[in-house]
């Protein structure tokens, strides 16, 4: 009883159901059912009745609980098996150190390199850059728009 006890107390504080506190939570409402029973012969009243009723949905709603419980948690761990599972074959399979080059052809030539880099050409007209002159800022610069703000700014004061 003492083990019991003490398994109660520690399945208070581990998350999700255990079966000690499972075997607990049925105990008490299987002993609540019996005092409303004992409560109805002794009064008659219709109340207890009722009370039975909401207590004994009550302890079926929890057991379903529990049991959904466990089967989300049982499919969780299958889960957890498989990905483990998985990357285990993965990584036996990236033990093979090989590298793969792919030719492409650029502009009739032939390159080697990565798959994942590509060789286009250029379409549409693109704008460069020019370095600024003394004194000077480009009027793409981040510097420029600061400038602009802060000009607005002053000409909305005055």
């Amino acid at each position: 009883m003492s083990s019991f006890a003490t398994d109660l107390w520690e399945s208070i504080f581990t998350p999700g159901t255990t079966p000690t506190l499972l075997v607990a939570t049925n105990a008490t409402f299987a002993a609540l059912q019996l005092v409303l029973f004992l409560l109805l012969v002794g009064t008659y009243s219709i109340h207890f009745v009722i009370l039975s009723f909401l207590c004994g949905g009550l302890w079926w709603a929890i057991n379903w609980f529990a049991a959904e419980l466990k089967v989300a948690q049982d499919k969780e761990a299958r889960e957890k098996a498989r990905s483990e599972q998985r990357a285990v074959v993965q990584s036996s399979d990236d033990s093979e150190d090989t590298e793969v080059e792919t030719s492409f052809i650029a502009k009739g030539k032939p390159t080697t390199g990565s798959k994942e880099v590509e060789i286009t050409e250029q379409t549409g007209n693109l704008k460069l850059r020019t370095e600024p002159s003394s004194g000077t800022k480009s009027s793409v610069s981040t510097e420029d728009e600061w400038e602009k703000v802060s000009e607005n700014e002053n000409e909305k004061d005055k």
